[in-house]
């Protein structure tokens, strides 16, 4: 039987790691210093989610377009459930967290159960609401439950590679034409950052960019090699280019985060840039690819778990550590919360994560519906 183990990528590794880190401190300066404790890396840290969503788009993109196109076939049922093996078991393990243990979550109110259980609670999410971060998590899991569903309606079509770069582009300016109509709404409403998290940040249809952004990159490489190759060749300029957007999208934000234009175009841009990055991570021989960075595979591996516990953890021990004396910019405090993140996602990891992984390698080794047929692609 062929092995269906993942390669991992060092490339791939590093952005992962750095979307976590940066998601890491923006959180510290948001809820914990309420300073800018790391300068403009903290500030504009919230960008770690969206490099998320773009290697999660081209993750999953690519294992299922490369499922579709192997002997073995793709199996919705298998996906699924290597999907809820994957995401449920740390995240209702924390969710457990907020809901029995009251310190845990503050002052925050919780919401409904079930919004969490079904993952809507970024619909129109309050923000302050207990468990917020978790908005990023239920745009993902609407994500991997309507991709596959939409791949396989595709493949039936005629001329479905058209249909589908038709629908990418449509969606691209889809979301922009929703986030200008809303922008205009903001505009006239009193309480404009209010209305602009409950309903432009945490919003599906606002926030979607970045995943059709790495979903394309999945779709060329599986469906157009010859270009896939070309592009690939020239990974370490098409990394420059795409450093080169990424820091334009973050100079403006820092400028003007909530103004018409960046919130329009800003989100789009960032796509790009991720997205470019993302091919000079997996391109043979670019320097980001055979990038080694001390520990960021093992950050990488953790980033789940470490994005789930994080925040309230920091919350919590931030004030025990106030009592002794230790404000939250004192370098002690900063090194203790920050090692905390770290070791708390490593033993979630390691309690809750691996565990039902396993449990994943044996009983739902790949995406295939016949896994006798199908090998992996690296990542």
């Amino acid at each position: 039987m062929p092995s269906t183990a993942t390669v991992r990528v060092h490339g791939l590794d590093t952005l992962r790691a750095l979307a976590v880190s940066v998601v890491v401190l923006h959180h510290y300066e948001l809820f914990v210093s309420d300073a800018p404790t790391f300068g403009w890396l903290g500030t504009v840290g919230w960008v770690g989610v969206d490099l998320f969503f773009a290697l999660s788009g081209y993750l999953i993109g690519n294992q299922i377009f490369a499922a579709m196109k192997s002997p073995g076939g793709f199996s919705l049922k298998h996906f699924y459930a290597r999907r809820l093996l994957r995401t449920l078991p740390n995240y209702w393990a924390v969710l457990a967290l907020y809901f029995l243990w009251p310190a845990f979550r503050g002052d925050a109110p919780l919401l409904p159960l079930w919004k969490y259980a079904t993952f809507i609670q970024n619909f129109a999410l309050e923000p302050g609401s207990a468990f917020s971060h978790s908005w990023s998590l239920a745009i993902e899991e609407q994500f991997y439950m309507l991709l596959p569903a939409l791949a396989l309606v595709g493949a039936a079509c005629k001329g479905s590679l058209r249909l589908a770069w038709t629908g990418i582009a449509l969606a691209f300016i889809a979301g922009m034409l929703v986030r200008a109509d809303l922008w205009q709404a903001m505009d006239a409403h009193t309480h404009k950052l209010y209305f602009y998290f409950k309903h432009i940040y945490y919003s599906t249809l606002c926030r979607y960019d970045e995943l059709l952004a790495g979903v394309a990159l999945a779709l060329l490489r599986n469906h157009h090699p010859g270009a896939w190759g070309r592009l690939t060749k020239h990974g370490n300029a098409v990394g420059l280019i795409g450093i080169a957007a990424c820091g334009a999208a973050f100079w403006f934000f820092l400028d003007d985060r909530y103004g018409f234009g960046i919130t329009v175009f800003g989100f789009p841009l960032m796509a790009l840039g991720f997205s470019l990055l993302i091919v000079a991570g997996v391109a043979e021989g670019s320097v980001l690819r055979n990038l080694r960075v001390p520990g960021a595979g093992s950050l990488a591996l953790w980033s789940y778990a470490i994005y789930l516990l994080h925040k309230p953890l920091c919350v919590l021990a931030a004030r025990w550590l106030a009592e002794l004396g230790y404000g939250a910019e004192h370098p002690l405090t900063i090194a203790a919360l920050l090692l905390l993140s770290v070791a708390s996602g490593w033993l979630l990891y390691k309690l809750v994560e691996t565990p039902f992984m396993m449990l994943r390698e044996r009983y739902v080794p790949s995406n295939a519906a016949h896994p006798a047929g199908f090998t992996a692609a690296p990542r």
